[in-house]
């Protein structure tokens, strides 16, 4: 990470509705990055925690999936809220997907999408491969969901497959991608969530010990994302990097209440989504304190 760029950066996007441009604005911007460099460099410029957690969410992808388009994309993996492959209906045969994802994020605006699909045989173990899709092409629908309380400026939709040609990416669908995202998702949207903040705090010259501990935040992330994410020794710094997040709510709000009014009231309606992975974020913690 480049952080003279971080250190010295005043510059932020505007929040524009059409997310794809939006992000190929960023990108355009910030030319050729890693994802952690995405993830904080982009963050830090987006007008919204909403945006800021898009590109954690987009960096995410790209450690999955290295050789990704450079446009938006997205992971097509929960069924009825569940992600077990158990309860996947969503078949591959014959390089043709059919099924369905009740949720995506900024689905409706994806260039590509990675797909979880069951593919074994009939009568055999629960087996996940990972196809790509692209949206228009035949079998491909997007239906747009409507607008969440939560994040409200990133739309979610709903995937329906009806025998789509796909393209098939190598290895296992579980254990290479859909297991490994849930921890790659928690560390590049922390890390995007963080130098959001970090931005809104020097713009609103925030107490300088703050946007310190909000720095050191951010470069426990830089050594987490070299963390490989079946790692139990990661697991076990994630969970201290959330603590250390968790430690900073009290101090964050204040500093937002004496400040602009919107920065507080866009947090105020988005930090919850910094605990929807909680329960099994503390889940592989206890298991991976118990292996060390």
């Amino acid at each position: 990470m480049p952080w003279p760029d971080l250190l010295q950066s005043r510059e932020r996007l505007p929040a524009v509705a059409d997310l794809a441009e939006g992000f190929a604005t960023l990108l355009q911007q910030l030319g050729n990055v890693t994802p952690f460099e995405l993830a904080v460099a982009g963050g830090r410029r987006m007008a919204t925690p909403g945006l800021a957690f898009l590109v954690g969410y987009q960096a995410a992808l790209r450690m999955l999936w290295p050789s990704a388009p450079l446009s938006l994309g997205a992971l097509c993996a929960t069924e009825q809220r569940s992600l077990r492959p158990s309860d996947m209906q969503t078949r591959l045969t014959d390089l043709r997907l059919s099924g369905a994802k009740d949720f995506v994020t900024a689905g409706d605006a994806a260039d590509w999408l990675l797909i979880a699909a069951r593919s074994e045989e009939a009568g055999a173990t629960p087996r996940l491969s990972l196809a790509v899709v692209y949206p228009g092409e035949p079998g491909v629908t997007v239906d747009k969901l409507p607008a969440l309380p939560l994040m409200p400026d990133i739309s979610h939709g709903r995937l329906h497959l009806d025998g789509a040609l796909c393209e098939l990416l190598a290895g296992d669908g579980w254990d290479a991608y859909v297991k490994p995202f849930r921890t790659l998702e928690d560390v590049y949207v922390l890390s995007a969530m963080t130098a959001w903040l970090y931005g809104v705090g020097q713009d609103s010259d925030w107490p300088q010990t703050l946007q310190l501990r909000l720095l050191a935040l951010l470069a426990g992330c830089a050594e987490m994302s070299r963390q490989p994410p079946n790692n139990p020794a990661g697991h076990v710094l994630l969970g201290g990097l959330f603590a250390q997040f968790d430690a900073l709510k009290t101090e964050i709000d204040q500093a937002l209440s004496e400040g602009d009014p919107q920065w507080a009231q866009m947090w105020q309606r988005d930090q919850a989504v910094m605990q929807l992975a909680s329960g099994a974020r503390a889940k592989r913690l206890v298991k991976a304190l118990a292996v060390i």
